[in-house]
């Protein structure tokens, strides 16, 4: 996941609902990176949480941009997900300057936080989803 891929729509006309199905992806991603990094040891993990702390700034900011353009449930779960994002960057960062168990106790944090905001941007598609079909069937 690079930053175009989240912070630009992959055509013009892509819709807010596209953009936050890009932004549930690239959570995924994060998690996924994560969960990588807990496998991995010593430099190779630390060169892992440095891509994964990039990732994350990405992903928070573009949480934070796409917030404005949505209706207020939505509004609430990226609310929730700029939260778990903040506490995932957090976990990330201690992690960098750990080691050993301390190394292991901040990733599974950052994994835990990863997790739910991935959770907090798929129930954000959801509500806009239900905003969408209630204005539809008026």
């Amino acid at each position: 996941m690079d930053s175009e891929t989240v912070t630009k729509p992959k055509e013009t006309g892509t819709t807010v609902k596209d953009a936050l199905s890009h932004l549930r992806s690239a959570a995924q991603e994060l998690h996924g990176a994560i969960s990588d990094a807990t496998a991995a040891e010593g430099a190779a993990a630390k060169a892992k949480l440095e891509a994964i702390s990039q990732k994350a700034k990405v992903v928070a900011e573009s949480i934070k941009s796409s917030a404005g353009a949505q209706h207020q449930a939505t509004k609430k779960h990226l609310s929730e997900a700029v939260t778990h994002i903040e506490a995932t960057q957090k976990h990330v960062a201690e992690a960098l300057k750990s080691s050993g168990q301390a190394l292991h106790t901040s990733l599974g944090r950052a994994l835990a936080d990863a997790r739910a905001l991935a959770q907090s941007i798929s129930e954000a598609v959801a509500a806009k989803r239900s905003a969408e079909s209630k204005k539809a069937n008026n």
